[in-house]
């Protein structure tokens, strides 16, 4: 894998951390039959089965490939609702609904941007440890064709449609989510929600254009 692609996380997920001082020690540890381990293992199947096709498919279809399960896999309007934080109440509904949606595509068009070819990588889905809350940490790792490995462990909440992504930590501890709540403050104080809507929008085209 190369060194952009190991490192798609940084871009990908879009959202307010949740304060890793909240994630106190877990209670057990569980994988097989999880069903949060399931659902990030299902995720990594059809990421893996997307970069053995990659050139075939060219972005347009990995991009199309990738949505559905991304979808299903991450929640991305919570993680939208959350990254934009207390000024979320005040967006009206078709502003809501408009980041959320930029987000998501933006979302997708990095996976299919970064993940554009396979040269024996391996997603390992590793253990399920639960949190005094109710949600679940998903610890797994990336081994690159090198054998070096990136851990990514993922915060996953039952949503009432099952388990679902709502941050992820690079190597086990750095969130993405609380740089994301940063950016999309900055925007939102400079220029309202319509700002953002374009930032994400213009990200989304620049990673489908293949720049």
């Amino acid at each position: 894998m190369s060194k952009s692609r190991a490192m798609v996380f940084r871009h990908i997920v879009a959202s307010l951390a949740m304060a890793l001082t909240f994630l106190l020690p877990a209670n057990g540890f569980a994988t097989a039959g999880d069903a949060a381990a399931t659902r990030v293992d299902s995720f990594y199947t059809t990421l893996l089965n997307t970069m053995k096709q990659a050139k075939q498919l060219g972005i347009k279809g990995r991009y199309d490939k990738l949505a559905p399960v991304l979808g299903s896999t991450y929640d991305l309007a919570l993680m939208s609702k959350i990254a934009v934080g207390q000024n979320w109440n005040a967006l009206s509904a078709a502003e809501q609904q408009s980041i959320v949606t930029a987000f998501a595509r933006m979302t997708t068009a990095t996976y299919a941007s970064r993940f554009d070819d396979f040269a024996g990588e391996q997603f390992e889905v590793l253990q399920t440890a639960d949190q005094p809350n109710g949600d679940k940490i998903v610890k797994t790792r990336i081994v690159q064709s090198d054998r070096t490995a990136v851990q990514l462990n993922y915060l996953m909440r039952n949503t009432g449609n099952g388990w679902k992504i709502i941050d992820v930590y690079l190597n086990g501890t750095i969130s993405e989510l609380a740089s994301r709540r940063a950016e999309f403050g900055a925007i939102l104080r400079s220029g309202g929600a319509n700002a953002l809507v374009s930032a994400l929008t213009k990200q989304g085209d620049k990673l489908l254009a293949g720049s």
